[in-house]
């Protein structure tokens, strides 16, 4: 039996992953973290209280980084859901959990659509010069552009150099009219509106045609499964791992 503790168990995600875990017949809720409500407010406070095996955070972007440092040197595992980590950040948690020999599993997305949406993009763009992404979620979303959006763009990224091949110089008479420039010069548009969960659209170009691929989050419980995944493997392994590809 995996014993699994949640921080931000009283979020909107974080309410689902409890019950999510609570379903699963392998593994046992052992622990709610959250600064709001009667529980443990910290994880060092939960885990020298209900030991567990593994932390999943589904927090605050300025929490996440600091959570999960904690976690790794202090060796308990750790599945982030949080978006916002820096690139920076990332690679220091990589190295904390090859040094202390443990498991983390970052994903922008648990959606088994929303990764394949970001797996076929990166099929797509050995064939376009020309790429731009759309990112779709609620207005209580706090970091922009999302987690999924940055690391679509990074797997692009991986098939050329640029994708404004044949664009004109540009002049932005509203600042920001054009979206945020990431990796290989794709542009990324954050649209934050109530409605939305999360949704995606990446769009190709060339001459005469263009491709899109879109992926709609309709219902939290389509990470459920993604997140159990991720915990099933964390769990069993000891190796740092960003993006849930890579364990499908």
């Amino acid at each position: 039996m995996i014993k699994v503790a949640v921080c931000g168990a009283f979020g909107k995600m974080g309410q689902e992953v409890c019950h999510a875990v609570e379903a699963s017949q392998d593994m046992e809720l052992a622990a709610k973290i959250d600064i709001a409500g009667d529980v443990y407010k910290t994880i060092d406070e939960a885990y020298k209280n209900t030991p567990f095996d593994v932390v999943i955070d589904f927090t605050q972007p300025k929490a996440i980084y600091e959570n999960a440092k904690y976690c790794l040197n202090n060796k308990i595992k750790i599945v982030i859901g949080t978006t916002g980590l820096k690139d920076d950040e990332i690679k220091t948690l990589k190295e904390l959990s090859e040094q202390n020999k443990t498991g983390c599993l970052i994903a922008p997305n648990f959606s088994t659509g929303a990764v394949l949406m970001m797996m076929f993009s990166q099929m797509a763009a050995k064939y376009f010069d020309n790429a731009e992404i759309i990112e779709l979620h609620h207005n209580q979303k706090k970091d922009a552009p999302s987690g999924t959006a940055i690391k679509t763009a990074l797997m692009m990224s991986e098939a050329k150099a640029t994708f404004k091949k044949g664009n004109c110089p540009e002049t932005e008479t509203i600042e920001g009219a054009r979206g945020g420039t990431s990796y290989s010069d794709i542009q990324i548009h954050s649209v934050r509106m109530p409605g939305y969960i999360a949704s995606q659209e990446v769009i190709f170009g060339s001459s005469g045609q263009i491709f899109k691929i879109r992926h709609d989050s309709m219902d939290r419980k389509c990470y459920m499964d993604g997140v159990l995944l991720a915990v099933r493997h964390v769990a069993a392994e000891n190796d740092f791992i960003y993006g849930l590809e890579n364990i499908l």
